[in-house]
């Protein structure tokens, strides 16, 4: 199948795609509710995100560059294309032009991009995909999905929840899918969850109170530094099912590597969920980019994703 019939095949997929809000607007998001227990602890059952920011291309910026060469070539003509594509798959297509000096009239125009990016895909050069960045906010995360998930370094920038900086009021959790479908596990979590708010709340108030008391330990100068020694110490109670939301940018290459390993068979169920719903909103931002993807249905009730050009 063509990529570009297999990407339109996968929009159109309603129950698959249903999730995925504000497309239209080239920032999408998949919301995530958040729930509490009787006793009020919140927490997350889904992963949520919302992309933040992505590729903008102003190509007006060659001008000088393709005007100082040979009039005869015609490089000035390469700013003149009547297609439009996504900003991700042009600023991609003109850096790998650039390698060939490909701005004459006789180059690969933006109505024949998918091909090119196939060819692109097919031969591996992976290279001019580093040009293309996304940011998305990720939330309804655990802790212990955030421990895998800056593993991949190449490619990717993070900034997470500081557990010393902020207080017990933000305090969150994750409920795994395997608790959720089941009652005694599902009780059993929002029993756990609400002793951890409440011995983190506990030693918190016990903490401050040593510290008032002039506690060594405890003590400093500066209000932030006397916050951090409490919050410090209390996070150490915290279990790995605590919300550790992150914001991540990284480039289309390496978002291409994390959804390969990640949206795998393989990968352990959280982070896959977290991987398949990024490559949503990733297909939908940028299908010349993201729109090689099969989707692979898997016996517990998720889904993987598969690629014919793994490792770009």
């Amino acid at each position: 199948m063509a990529n570009t019939d297999r990407t339109k095949m996968l929009i159109e997929d309603k129950d698959l795609f249903a999730k995925v809000e504000d497309a239209e607007t080239g920032y999408p998001r998949i919301s995530s509710v958040s729930h509490s227990t009787l006793k009020g602890t919140p927490y997350l059952q889904e992963t949520g995100m919302a992309l933040l920011s992505g590729p903008s291309v102003h190509l007006e910026g060659l001008r000088d560059f393709l005007d100082g060469f040979a009039p005869e070539l015609d490089f000035p003509q390469y700013l003149v294309d009547d297609t439009e594509i996504d900003s991700g798959a042009l600023i991609c297509k003109t850096a790998g032009q650039l390698c060939y000096m490909s701005f004459s009239p006789k180059r690969t125009k933006n109505e024949d991009a998918a091909r090119y990016f196939e060819n692109i895909k097919q031969s591996g050069h992976g290279s001019v995909l580093e040009h293309a960045n996304y940011t998305f906010l990720f939330y309804g995360i655990s802790r212990s999905v955030t421990h895998e998930l800056v593993r991949h370094r190449a490619g990717f920038g993070y900034s997470q929840v500081s557990q010393r900086y902020v207080s017990g009021k933000v305090l969150r959790f994750v409920e795994r899918p395997e608790y959720a479908q089941d009652a005694e596990l599902h009780s059993a979590f929002e029993n756990r969850i609400d002793h951890a708010a409440a011995d983190y709340a506990a030693t918190t108030e016990r903490l401050l109170a040593q510290q008032k008391s002039g506690d060594t330990l405890l003590s400093a100068d500066a209000r932030t530094d006397l916050r951090k020694k409490v919050q410090q110490a209390a996070r150490s109670l915290l279990p790995n099912e605590a919300e550790a939301p992150i914001i991540v940018t990284g480039n289309a290459r390496a978002w291409r590597h994390f959804i390969e390993m990640r949206a795998s068979a393989h990968a352990e169920i959280e982070i896959r969920s977290l991987a398949f719903r990024t490559y949503l909103c990733l297909a939908r931002v940028d299908p010349m980019l993201f729109g090689d993807y099969d989707i692979v249905p898997l016996a517990d009730g998720t889904y993987a994703v598969h690629t014919e050009y793994p490792k770009v």
